[in-house]
């Protein structure tokens, strides 16, 4: 049984509208080898009855590559996902949305198996990782 906790989450997370349900595919955004993760199982969501499990911008997800490295397919990884196409409003009043769907692999403590992030990513995202705000090379 895949155990995953989180640890290094800080700052406070605001609801936003979820674009990615379990069974997504999204790119890898990270230069870990891996091309596409397709999402499994996303963590600390509840639930309700028949409702899929779904991610946004920040949340952790459980995930697998299907296309990449082959030392890495085939292996339940962690993951966050740092941009989505699902709109969602910031506070500000704002709409958001990135063209791709994308996500970076973790470990369990948050900290990033590649060392540099392709594309933006997303403010509520880097403010709940650090680590994947230091990598990151735009924060929009």
């Amino acid at each position: 049984m895949l155990t995953i906790s989180i640890v290094s989450v800080s700052g406070t997370k605001y609801r936003m509208t979820l674009g990615l349900p379990v069974g997504a595919v999204m790119n890898c955004a990270d230069n870990s080898g891996a091309k596409n993760l397709y999402v499994i199982a996303v963590r600390n969501i509840k639930g309700h009855l028949n409702r899929l499990p779904a991610a946004g911008c920040g949340d952790m997800v459980v995930a697998t590559v299907k296309k990449g490295k082959p030392e890495l397919r085939k292996k339940v990884l962690a993951a966050v996902v740092v941009r989505q196409r699902k709109a969602w409003r910031r506070r500000d009043g704002v709409f958001l949305y990135f063209e791709d769907n994308a996500g970076v692999i973790v470990n369990p403590k948050g900290e990033m198996k590649g060392s540099a992030i392709t594309g933006p990513v997303a403010k509520e995202c880097a403010d709940l990782w650090p680590r994947i705000a230091s990598a990151a090379g735009t924060v929009v």
